[in-house]
């Protein structure tokens, strides 16, 4: 419940016209979902403005709105506007008062590879005897963070909050709203490189959590990820850190790590087993890095390991599915050069006594100028990890022609552009069996879960 006055405080603006509305329960940003007791915040976007759906939310029966200084929007008679510089960083701004009015402690994620999976596996944790507020699926950004903070009520006593970011800046931003007591950084990793240059700049944006230290108690860093290795030095930050080992002596440490059927187990803590389904060892880290998080919380091992034997994990990252009694192996949510060598590794590793291993990769996005590089060398790691290999878009036409060099079979490479064309090769072409097993991996704008779910 936010009053007039709060909302205008909080937003940093002023009330261009005062309606009969005194109080909302909260904001939100759809018209066509608002309830009437709620307030629209009209966001400018990439391909819409908020501000030309005010009267939608208006017919729904909202009776407060937040809109741009000088928008000139016309809400009608009895309906409050308040004015604001700029609609999304109020939005922000009010997300984070509601925020700081609960004492609970709030988890951030973040790292290039696997902060949803370790969000999901560590609020499955955490919720086994209490709710627990997360983001719903990817909403990470600047409208997705503070959608997920204004549903934070009485009943929470905690919450996990994934941080996304693709530009400098954003990270930073993103933490001052939701002010983690906890900050988790999975790992550093070639992704957006078109924005942040290089691994150093991945590196400084994703660690840039730790830099708000307001209200931050604790950090939790990857001990096998070489540009993190040198925070788990620092004294000032006192960092706790999870792994193998590899490069670090860690507080939570995975021993005996091995292929469970089509999962994976490992020993934690003396003999805690720890049970994954999951066909990627990658998973392990994201497990160690929930492990850590809920210790921190409290959770004991015999809960962790109890909830993550039940754990289903997020669809298009790493799952097992079969449809038409063909078995896939969908990563298809996105993909950058570390994620797609981890699903080449899991694909590797399947068992297939009578069958082939399939790959259909699709082009990963937002690399920059190593792009064509980058595909080239998953191509030529292509080359051991499948026996058909089908590559969808402009630069995965690159990784074909990589493991050509490296003496694949021409008679099982194809090219095409679009995942519906991937799909026609698979069935009709290629013809796949239920003895093979076929991993679909690519960036998000690739589409590739067309190739399971045409249309």
């Amino acid at each position: 419940m936010f009053t007039i006055e709060e909302l205008t405080s909080a937003s940093g603006g002023r009330v261009a016209a005062q309606g009969k509305c005194r109080n909302v329960s909260s904001v939100s940003t759809d018209s066509r979902t608002i309830l009437p007791e709620e307030a629209f915040c009209a966001i400018r976007g990439e391909n819409f403005d908020g501000h030309d759906f005010v009267p939608q939310a208006v017919r729904r029966g909202c009776r407060c709105v937040i809109v741009h200084r000088g928008s000139h929007v016309s809400a009608g008679s009895g309906v409050t506007v308040i004015e604001v510089a700029d609609t999304v960083r109020s939005y922000g701004a009010i997300a984070r008062f509601h925020r700081m009015r609960f004492n609970i402690p709030v988890v951030g994620i973040t790292g290039s590879n696997g902060k949803t999976t370790t969000k999901d596996m560590l609020a499955w944790i955490l919720s086994e005897h209490s709710p627990v507020l997360k983001n719903e699926g990817t909403k990470n950004n600047h409208i997705g963070v503070p959608a997920t903070l204004l549903r934070m009520n009485r009943s929470h006593t905690c919450a996990v909050i994934e941080l996304g970011t693709n530009h400098p800046g954003e990270l930073e931003y993103l933490s001052w709203i939701c002010e983690p007591a906890m900050a988790l950084i999975t790992n550093i990793g070639p992704s957006h490189l078109e924005y942040f240059g290089d691994l150093a700049g991945v590196c400084r944006e994703k660690t840039s959590l730790l830099r708000r230290r307001a209200g931050l108690r604790i950090a939790l860093l990857n001990a096998d990820d070489p540009l993190l290795k040198s925070r788990l030095a620092r004294p000032s930050q006192k960092p706790a850190c999870f792994g193998y080992g590899i490069r670090a002596a860690c507080d939570f440490k995975a021993r005996a790590v091995s292929p469970d059927g089509d999962g994976f187990r490992f020993i934690m803590h003396r003999k805690s087993l720890i049970r994954l389904k999951t066909p990627g060892e990658c998973n392990v880290y994201n497990a160690l890095a929930a492990i850590a998080g809920s210790r921190v919380l409290g959770a004991s091992y015999a809960s962790i390991a109890r909830r993550l034997k039940t754990f289903v994990f997020p669809q298009g990252r790493l799952t097992l599915r079969t449809v038409q009694d063909i078995r896939f192996i969908d990563d298809s949510y996105n993909a950058n050069p570390r994620s797609m060598e981890q699903a080449m590794d899991a694909l590797r590793r399947s068992q297939t006594p009578c069958g082939r291993r399939v790959l259909i990769m699709g082009d990963m996005l937002e690399l920059g100028p190593g792009a064509e590089r980058f595909h080239q060398d998953a191509g030529r790691l292509a080359a051991g990890s499948c026996d058909v290999f089908i590559t969808v878009g402009r630069h995965s036409a690159l990784a074909a022609a990589a493991a050509l060099s490296q003496g694949f079979d021409r008679t099982s490479v194809f090219s095409c552009e679009t995942a519906a064309q991937a799909r026609d090769i698979l069935y009709n072409t290629v013809t796949v069996t239920k003895n093979d097993i076929v991993l679909l991996k690519g960036s998000r704008g690739m589409k590739l879960e067309q190739v399971i779910e045409p249309g």
